[in-house]
């Protein structure tokens, strides 16, 4: 069990405030979605206006659905710093055909069975999409996610040779649990919050990013304290 930093994004962001406000709290990666349906969706105009205010080294994260290659190749030409996350049910050849022969990095989705992750082969999932940075778990639900759903991480497979971004139905309340579960059964992992930081959707609160943040960094101090706890005495 590693006791390396747990890396955060903040996802649905749709107002300066609130990617001040996640800077400001120490986030990595700022997401915005480019999925029209989604009460958090944001213009590519718009998402490149917020993505300026962006310090170095916090991300710029593009949440597509089931988009063409011409909407994802424009939005990183339109922001040449930005991740792009699939969230739809594109396969492995359209990402990479998307990303440019894989040129770009990018993070899929897998949407996890609320009932019961048996029904779904996470392994093969990650062996599917090999290429991509990251496998983000997302609850199964109606509308590509931000439900704030959770789904059982106790029946995620013991050992995922990839690294893991976990998502649905975080909240500050629940984060550290989640971390300390799913972190052992991976190479690393992230996590990412959307509804569980905001007042409404699309309006985050700046508080509960910062009780978020709070709550991923006792998450990592307990699993280094776990860890130095095993290690031989010098």
């Amino acid at each position: 069990m590693s006791a390396e930093r747990t890396r955060i994004k903040i996802c649905g962001v749709t107002r300066e405030v609130d990617v001040d406000a996640t800077v400001a709290a120490g986030a990595d990666a700022v997401g915005f979605v480019m999925y029209p349906p989604s009460p958090r969706f944001v213009a590519l105009e718009r998402a490149a206006e917020l993505s300026r205010r962006l310090p170095p080294f916090v991300t710029p994260v593009l949440l597509f659905v089931n988009a063409g290659e011409a909407a994802v190749r424009a939005a990183t030409e339109a922001i040449p710093s930005a991740l792009i996350q699939f969230h739809g049910d594109e396969t492995p050849a359209q990402c990479l055909a998307a990303c440019t022969a894989g040129a770009r990095p990018f993070m899929r989705a897998a949407r996890i069975p609320l009932d019961t992750t048996g029904s779904f082969d996470l392994l093969k999932f990650c062996a599917d999409y090999s290429a991509a940075q990251a496998i983000l778990l997302d609850a199964h639900v109606e509308g590509y996610g931000g439900a704030g759903k959770t789904f059982n991480w106790s029946q995620l497979p013991p050992s995922v040779n990839c690294h893991l971004v976990l998502s649905g139905g975080l909240t500050p309340a629940n984060v550290t649990d989640g971390i300390v579960q799913v972190r052992p059964r991976c190479k690393t992992l992230a996590v990412d919050v959307s509804s569980g930081v905001e007042m409404s959707r699309g309006i985050k609160d700046a508080e509960k990013i910062h009780q978020f943040v709070a709550a991923v960094r006792a998450a990592d101090a307990l699993l280094a304290k776990n860890t130095h706890a095993f290690l031989p005495a010098t």
